[in-house]
């Protein structure tokens, strides 16, 4: 399989997540180790507060790293995520996350992942999170 089947392969594996779909979130990957997901608050999606739930913007991150750790068509696997809640968002507001690999080592690799509001540009969320590769390959490499 050439370079660009496989990558398109890849992507549509990734493409069928249900969660994100049932958010509304668009999940694009931009290269091996590395996405961007994007979705726009809704009123459901609030707190008490009328902020955007952590619930809501975690998932977010954990798309993004979960689409960035599984670019590379082995099955990845979260081990520890840690996220910093930095400013509140409300509804309408369209959130970006995006994720890089930090460092890939053995069964092991490393993300950081931040989540923005689009529209200015502010840090809503910071967070590092560690996944396992497990030794299953959905879109198998060529040797």
């Amino acid at each position: 399989m050439d370079e660009t089947i496989r990558r398109r392969s890849i992507n549509e594996f990734i493409q069928k997540d249900p969660f994100a779909r049932h958010l509304g979130a668009q999940v694009e990957i931009i290269g091996p180790g590395h996405s961007r997901v994007s979705l726009t608050v809704s009123d459901e999606m609030t707190n008490f507060h009328g902020t955007t739930h952590g619930a809501v913007i975690f998932a977010l991150s954990d798309m993004a790293f979960a689409a960035a750790s599984n670019s590379h068509g082995q099955t990845a696997v979260a081990l520890n995520v840690g996220i910093n809640f930095l400013k509140v968002s409300r509804s309408g507001d369209r959130l970006v996350a995006e994720a890089k690999e930090e460092f890939a080592g053995g069964r092991t690799a490393l993300y950081s992942i931040t989540v923005r509001d689009e529209q200015t540009g502010d840090l809503v969320a910071k967070s590092q999170d560690l996944v396992y590769r497990k030794n299953d390959w959905f879109v198998k490499k060529e040797r």
